[in-house]
């Protein structure tokens, strides 16, 4: 069982430290003795669990997935209230995560067609489906359709994530709070704007935004 363990732990490292490695110099540029190096273990041990960088960036990727997945999974009684709750959840699990900030990179990377690339679809296609299920509950407004409001959300999403790469004040829930104002109001209908604000744990990293965004509705 103890080797076993020590198995499992070296594998988390080496994601880990790929991971680090992928978000800060890119997938090209990061080596697999750079990984290696960084997660204190030898080349043969990278090797034993990963037989190229490749498969290293998809372990990377399905990490990341797995850590979208929880965001995703909070549930909200109103289904506009979890899209704006995981936005929300996600940017700041982009500032502090280097394996889900490295699992979006890598979805951008050239020739990058498996499991690593596939974080930023996972993502772009569960916001479409809660906004359609928005829409079929008559949360949205007059002459929004879910598929234009989808594309909104997750561009500006994709825009935080990239921009809080250079700057990570970008990251700040300030940020997503403006964007919220703007569109809540054209999003929603008018008695759905006070139930969406965000609803976030006192304390956490959102708690400032989404006290912003409730003093405004």
């Amino acid at each position: 069982m103890a080797k076993q363990e020590r198995a499992v732990r070296t594998r988390n490292a080496l994601i880990e430290s790929a991971a680090e490695l992928f978000d800060r110099d890119g997938f090209e540029t990061a080596s697999l003795s750079m990984i290696s190096a960084r997660a204190g273990v030898s080349s043969g041990a990278l090797h034993f669990h990963f037989a190229s960088k490749a498969d290293l960036a998809d372990a990377v990727g399905h990490a990341a997935a797995l850590r979208l997945d929880r965001i995703t999974a909070r549930e909200a009684d109103d289904t506009l209230q979890s899209l704006i709750d995981a936005t929300y959840a996600l940017v700041a699990a982009l500032g502090r995560d280097a394996v889900l900030r490295a699992g979006f990179g890598l979805s951008d990377g050239v020739g990058r067609e498996r499991a690593g690339a596939g974080v930023r679809q996972v993502w772009q296609e569960w916001v479409e489906g809660v906004l359609v299920r928005a829409a079929a509950e008559g949360a949205l407004a007059r002459g929004v359709s879910a598929e234009d409001a989808a594309a909104v959300v997750v561009a500006a999403t994709a825009g935080l994530e990239s921009l809080g790469r250079h700057d990570p004040r970008w990251f700040s829930p300030d940020s997503l709070t403006r964007f919220w104002r703007l569109l809540l109001p054209r999003l929603a209908r008018t008695s759905n704007l006070r139930a969406s604000a965000p609803s976030v744990a006192p304390g956490s990293l959102a708690a400032s935004g989404a006290r912003r965004l409730n003093r405004r509705y």
